[in-house]
């Protein structure tokens, strides 16, 4: 099951709850606070110039998945219509967030910042996200289910190719796809209906557009 609600949040109401969770999106990209977990952590051998390169690449696209994912979840907890699933929403946002304070921290380790379009990723995103929960819960459900395969199968084309030494990355990319996983089949769970082919396929080309973009800027 999803965590519990955030104790800090749990006696607001759901527009105090949703207005909070934004602001903490945006305390995640400025890199302010920190993860309400621990980050996984492991020692590699010491890295090339280029494994740090490429590793630091990967990582710097890896974060900028998470502030998508911060705005898909955000988006998509706006427009819910069902209290529970808007709170199972915002619990996943809160993993999320997680990830995002992790791969900030490897980026910084391996001598690298995040994607200077980091603001144009969670705007973008959440705009996703509202227009896939207008529809309905089922929809933003379905929405979330394709988007965490999507991620999984990339974190795995990730670990991949990272540089066999780097198990510090290694780590991290695991215990976040298999957070990913489980949103996933939370969201079937609870009702999830997955989108039709053409939707899914728009999907992978728009998260080829931020891959693409990340790497590079």
């Amino acid at each position: 099951m999803s965590p519990a609600p955030n104790p800090s949040t749990a006696h607001l109401s759901a527009l105090d709850q949703l207005l909070a969770s934004f602001g903490d999106g945006l305390k995640a990209m400025s890199a302010a606070g920190g993860a309400s977990r621990p980050r996984p952590v492991a020692t590699g051998e010491a890295l090339s110039e280029g494994e740090r390169r490429e590793a630091a690449s990967l990582m710097r696209v890896n974060h900028a998945g998470e502030v998508a994912a911060q705005g898909l979840y955000h988006g998509q907890a706006l427009m819910a219509r069902d209290p529970v699933v808007r709170q199972q929403l915002l619990a996943a946002a809160r993993e999320e967030q997680d990830h995002l304070h992790w791969c900030a921290e490897r980026l910084q380790e391996l001598g690298d910042g995040p994607s200077k379009l980091t603001p144009l990723w969670y705007a973008s995103s959440a705009a996703i996200g509202a227009l896939a929960g207008l529809r309905s819960d089922a929809t933003s459900l379905g929405f979330v289910a394709e988007t965490e395969r999507q991620v999984s199968a990339h974190l795995g084309e990730h670990l991949e190719r990272l540089p066999a030494g780097d198990a510090g990355s290694r780590v991290v990319l695991q215990a976040m796809q298999s957070d990913e996983e489980r949103h996933g089949q939370e969201a079937v769970a609870a009702g999830g209906a997955l989108p039709p082919a053409p939707v899914r396929g728009l999907m992978r080309l728009v998260s080829q557009v931020m891959k693409f973009g990340a790497a590079r800027l």
